[in-house]
């Protein structure tokens, strides 16, 4: 936030000094497009150096390289749109002053923030607790590192281990079995393993590795590696060992979480101002003509990390007992005809932006299920609990793709599944918009899955 302080207080330095004025007026030179252009193109900058990753992690000197390198791609940006884009009329001369005045101020404010930072940094940092999985040779070196390197956010629990000739060792905390670990995590409240076993554990690491995707935690594995991990493999450095995640995941970004966020808040407020403010009161009115009952249906779904919440939509069946059971299915007999209409066109899930306004949901993410479908489907689909580490979303990837409505086969929700993971790891800002717009297209021309 004070870095896009920063930008628009250099712009606007950079106007007072080229006009010697202080009274802003806008003009085919300087005007609000230019100041939308240039937070818009510094926040495309910023991220695809990933200035904002691991802020309180990275090192004094890496952090000062990687703004050099955001405020480099941000110049030359907005100097290819000055000179080569003839719409763009920003004054070259004012973008260069307040270019200079950019540069000067935010790498001072990058170099206050590393003093200020140091004697405090890992008070700044939430520690989280985490156990490591085989106490031989590479979990030993793990453990030594993480314990010496507090920045990195870690604090070690213990060990798991079934050799017996490292049980003896009193200088490390073993806690108890590899089958132990898992148990004791869940009842700990712990939610990522570090991996250390030997290749020719593959059993054991396979085994751990689905359990832990089961139940929600992150696991890390520190190789001995060879086919656990076959495609979207995040590699980290901790000293000069490698530590892969089966995953990368953009939404652990703080800066990324916050820009979801934001934009969750604003275009949930768009909504429920432009659209509901008006369309409520008709579509409650039809709904309550039609069949006796409330307007809106309120029912139990499992949220981010499986926490159950209420989940809105406006009420499109007569009231029943399955509701909470019983999937919607083609030609259903308890939909109503105003109901069949809503469901159609999407419109019943639009009580839902109350729900993001909440923070319950997400405008994008994995449709959330009825307790009793994750209860049913977590038992039967590899890495069906993996989608909960994200919010649930109004509209998703899987949703856009088909993928929507009534699973009547366990590959129906095994591919929805693999769509909200591939959201998982691939999401982007773009991709949210992408998802919307499709959305809308498909609730103006229909979907085959909508019933």
């Amino acid at each position: 936030m004070i870095d896009f302080i920063l930008v628009n207080l250099s712009f606007y330095l950079g106007y007072a000094t080229c006009l010697s004025t202080w009274e802003w007026k806008s003009t085919s030179d300087h005007n609000w497009l230019h100041i939308i252009t240039i937070n818009l193109v510094w926040y495309l900058s910023s991220h695809i150096c990933r200035l904002y990753n691991n802020i309180f992690i990275r090192e004094a000197i890496p952090t000062i390289k990687v703004t050099i390198k955001s405020l480099f791609v941000f110049g030359t940006i907005m100097l290819l749109l000055v000179n080569n884009i003839k719409e763009f009329t920003l004054s070259p001369y004012l973008f260069i002053i307040s270019y200079i005045i950019f540069n000067v101020l935010l790498i001072n404010w990058k170099l206050f923030f590393l003093i200020k930072r140091r004697p405090r940094r890992n008070s700044l940092i939430d520690h989280k607790p985490v156990v490591i999985v085989g106490a031989g040779k590479n979990g030993i070196e793990l453990f030594s590192y993480l314990t010496k390197n507090p920045n990195l956010g870690y604090n070690v629990v213990g060990f798991f281990e079934d050799d017996p000739l490292l049980l003896g060792n009193f200088d490390i905390p073993i806690i108890g079995s590899v089958d132990d670990c898992i148990s004791y995590v869940k009842r700990r409240n712990i939610g990522e393993i570090f991996c250390a076993l030997p290749d020719e554990a593959d059993q054991k690491i396979s085994k751990l590795m689905r359990d832990a995707d089961k139940h929600m935690i992150r696991f890390k594995l520190v190789p001995d590696v060879k086919d656990h991990f076959r495609k979207n493999v995040m590699v980290e450095l901790y000293g000069h060992l490698p530590v892969l995640s089966p995953r990368s995941e953009p939404l652990e970004s703080k800066a990324n979480q916050s820009l979801k966020r934001a934009f969750d808040i604003l275009f949930s407020l768009i909504v429920i101002v432009g659209v509901l403010s008006w369309l409520f009161p008709i579509l409650a009115l039809l709904i309550k003509i039609e069949s006796k009952g409330p307007v809106l249906f309120r029912q139990i779904r499992s949220g981010r990390n499986n926490k159950p919440f209420y989940c809105l939509k406006f009420r499109s069946m007569k009231v029943n007992n399955e509701a909470n059971t019983k999937q919607a299915t083609k030609n259903d007999s308890r939909i109503t005809k105003i109901g069949l209409f809503l469901r159609k066109t999407s419109l019943d899930e639009l009580p839902q932006f109350f729900n993001v306004l909440r923070g319950h949901m997400s405008v994008i993410g994995p449709r959330p299920h009825m307790l009793k479908h994750t209860k049913e489907y977590s038992a039967i689909i590899d890495k069906f609990m993996v989608r909960h580490f994200l919010t649930p979303g109004i509209t998703g990837w899987a949703q856009v793709n088909g993928l929507r409505g009534e699973t009547k086969t366990n590959a129906d929700m095994k591919n929805r599944v693999e769509a909200d993971i591939w959201y998982l790891e691939n999401w982007s800002l773009m991709l949210d918009l992408k998802i919307i717009f499709m959305t809308v297209y498909k609730s103006i021309f229909g979907d085959k899955n909508a019933y």
